[in-house]
């Protein structure tokens, strides 16, 4: 039996800011949601896999997060133009750091502190 990764959950205090962040900036494509106990958001990030915001209450919100968000926990999304999502990152003024790896990648934080990594996904071949 071979372990595949199905999903990561966040969570999100505004799930119509959350929307517009990782829908219209990021692009992802929202998927559907079983009815649960509490609001959230589903999207399609490929191969079935799945990002899930929840809208709960944030225990870590207060939590010191480090300015550069490689040197947090975070999640990676390979993106297929990384200087067309800098350009709305810039727009919405939201800020980034590039990675200290050498990749062709940024760090951000979204509204919540959840920290993500964009990565150009020609910068992967090989890896």
């Amino acid at each position: 039996m071979s372990v595949v990764f199905h999903h990561v959950a966040i969570i999100m205090s505004n799930l119509k800011q959350a929307a517009h962040l990782y829908g219209d900036i990021l692009g992802l494509e929202q998927d559907v949601r079983p009815d649960l106990e509490f609001d959230g958001l589903f999207y399609k990030l490929g191969n079935g896999q799945q990002l899930h915001l929840m809208q709960l209450d944030n225990p870590e919100k207060d939590n010191i997060r480090p300015e550069h968000g490689g040197r947090h926990h975070h999640f990676a999304l390979a993106v297929p133009d990384l200087e067309c999502i800098q350009a709305k990152l810039d727009a919405e003024g939201i800020t980034y750091t590039a990675s200290k790896s050498g990749r062709v990648a940024i760090f951000f934080y979204d509204m919540d502190g959840n920290a993500i990594e964009l990565m150009q996904a020609s910068s992967m071949v090989g890896q």
